[in-house]
């Protein structure tokens, strides 16, 4: 009885136990994997959609700014509109930015600011970074040393900016703005941000975007500040010479009432009357005196 008890109990051998610990670490490894793969293409996904929302933000903070947009000829080097590109490039412009515009609560009541977008090395420069930065300072002030040194970063490892402008003349866009003194109606912004710089294994993708902007804004005529103009239309020219009827005489009307420009003197009115009629028509209307000329 007990070697037929002793013959039923057999263990694991050697190999058999072996092989459950292969497999068992095969299956941990194929877990591991798919856990590392599903982190990285999170880490990926949480980048791109950082980078889309970066680029939201900084695209409508420049369309914001460039659609309420003021210049005035009285005062154009307050109110210049510079454009720069290639390795430093520069978007500079005088805008009157609305309440819920960044950094809008350390300024107060000024929002007519004069607004500057570059793109500078980013804080580390181990790091082939560039971020784009906004600096803002009221019209008639100087621009205060904190925002100076701490601007406002709207977007970080930034690829390209490229700013170019509708010429009206040569109906096509480009890329410097000479007419520093007008503004023009179309600006096209080409941004490109790259993925995180810290690890190149999970970094997301290049993502670009172009944006064309309407500007609904015109550089205004200095006679908008000054309230100055041309002078006052000439008086008008006289009536008719009368009609002859019988050979009666019958005198035409005088010239027009005189001119009178702004702040200037008045104009001479017309004051020769019809000549007389002599058995038929004859037309001796005055004539209208000349306008008042501009102080």
């Amino acid at each position: 009885m007990n070697l037929k008890l002793n013959s039923r109990c057999r263990a694991f051998t050697l190999i058999e136990i072996m092989v459950a610990m292969a497999i068992f670490a095969m299956v941990v490894a194929a877990v591991y994997t798919t856990w590392v793969l599903l982190l990285r293409s999170s880490q990926v996904a949480q980048q791109a959609a950082a980078q889309v929302q970066r680029q939201r933000i900084a695209i409508r903070t420049i369309e914001d700014s460039l659609t309420c947009i003021q210049s005035f000829q009285a005062s154009m080097k307050y109110y210049a509109f510079d454009v720069t590109n290639g390795d430093q490039p520069s978007l500079s412009f005088v805008s009157r930015v609305p309440d819920v515009f960044p950094r809008n609560g350390r300024f107060g009541d000024f929002n007519l600011r004069r607004l500057t977008f570059t793109i500078e090395q980013g804080p580390d420069a181990d790091k082939d970074e560039r971020d784009l930065v906004l600096r803002q300072n009221p019209i008639l002030m100087d621009m205060d040393p904190d925002e100076q040194n701490y601007p406002l970063v709207l977007a970080r490892n930034v690829k390209d900016f490229i700013i170019e402008c509708w010429d009206t003349n040569a109906l096509d866009w480009v890329d410097t703005w000479d007419s520093t003194n007008t503004i023009p109606p179309l600006v096209r912004v080409t941004l490109s941000l790259g993925g995180n710089t810290t690890d190149t294994s999970s970094a997301a993708p290049i993502l670009a975007v172009t944006r064309e902007i309407a500007v609904p804004a015109i550089t205004l005529p200095s006679v908008v500040q000054t309230g100055v103009q041309g002078g006052g239309g000439g008086g008008g020219g006289g009536g008719a010479g009368g009609i002859n009827i019988g050979g009666g005489n019958r005198n035409g009307n005088g010239g027009g009432a005189s001119g009178r420009g702004v702040n200037g003197g008045n104009g001479q009115g017309g004051s020769r009357p019809g000549g007389n009629g002599s058995g038929g028509r004859r037309n001796g209307g005055g004539f209208g005196g000349a306008g008042g000329g501009q102080q």
